[in-house]
């Protein structure tokens, strides 16, 4: 069954008119998204340090946004997580998941480094995936002036962001410094969507086949891509000698069951795998904690399991 307080916002929605994201430019879309947050996600909880950086690349400069939860004072490395937000590649920021982020530093313990990597159309296929690699990477060589011991970075996003930290983690394997975890949040891991949950959960639940058809092709360049593994992490060769994961999935979203299936490829190549679904719940709702209560536990399992991973 729907959570109650899910079909509520669902309705609430519609009776404030909230136009489907695939009939709006990609401006108005990302402007529609921010302001959605501001009635959906809990205020953001003060913290002890936030600074934005400028990471550059042959390709590009982007920012990335440094959480430390506490002043260290000379304390012990800390480990991190670098997190790359939600959006179908097109929409979403550092702003749009400020809250989310704040709340996991502060619930772990540990500095987060949020990504604001560049977005479709404008930006399309590899550009998401190349600077959320140049951005571990960055954490990774500025681990000692942010407090990071190295050798404990995780990876993690939602939707789009789940996508990005799969891709990421297949990139990365086998060289001399790795994600230490995984954290997949409904992630988006075969852009070819034909697992039956988008039949299924297709119409009526927030984010729609329509909707996935708009930012798959905001996103890809050209239709081949969808075969790609850093375009479908589902469809690598071979998914061993990966970061243990946790995949996190909602009982009525679209992506459902190619979370799961990703969930199950990890742990048929080895891989330490734990898969979570909430059944009550929609795409897109760990952010949305004002209104979810859900979300509020969802976000308290996320910071355990990557505790429990990290130390």
């Amino acid at each position: 069954m729907l959570d109650p307080q899910a079909q509520e916002l669902l309705k609430l929605m519609v009776d404030r008119g909230v136009p489907p994201v695939e009939t709006q430019t990609p401006a108005d879309a990302r402007e529609s998204y921010r302001a959605r947050r501001l009635f959906t996600q809990p205020d953001p909880p003060p913290i002890w340090g936030v600074r934005d950086h400028t990471v550059s690349t042959p390709q590009a400069s982007f920012q990335v946004r440094e959480y430390q939860p506490t002043d260290r004072d000379g304390g012990p490395m800390r480990p991190a997580l670098v997190y790359f937000h939600g959006g179908g590649w097109t929409i979403g920021d550092l702003d749009t998941h400020d809250t989310l982020c704040r709340t996991l530093s502060l619930e772990t313990g540990y500095v987060v480094v949020a990504v604001d990597y560049r977005m479709g159309p404008e930006h399309r296929f590899p550009a998401a995936y190349d600077d959320c690699m140049a951005a571990f990477q960055w954490t990774v060589r500025h681990a000692d002036a942010l407090g990071i011991d190295p050798q404990r970075i995780a990876v993690g996003g939602d939707s789009a962001g789940g996508n990005l930290a799969a891709a990421v983690s297949l990139g990365l394997r086998g060289q001399a410094v790795t994600p230490a975890y995984q954290l997949l949040i409904y992630p988006a891991v075969d852009m070819h969507c034909s697992a039956p949950s988008h039949t299924h959960n297709g119409q009526g639940y927030l984010l729609t086949k329509n909707s996935i058809t708009w930012f798959v092709g905001n996103y890809l360049t050209q239709a081949q891509d969808a075969a790609d593994w850093r375009a479908s992490p589902l469809l690598a060769s071979s998914h061993a000698d990966l970061p243990p994961a946790l995949v996190l999935t909602a009982g009525f979203d679209p992506l459902r069951d190619e979370g799961l299936q990703y969930a199950d490829a990890l742990s048929q190549a080895g891989v330490p795998t734990q898969y979570i679904c909430f059944e009550r719940q929609i795409h897109g709702f760990i952010t949305m904690g004002r209104v979810l209560r859900e979300a509020n536990t969802a976000v308290s399992l996320c910071a355990q399991s990557l505790r429990r991973a990290l130390g």
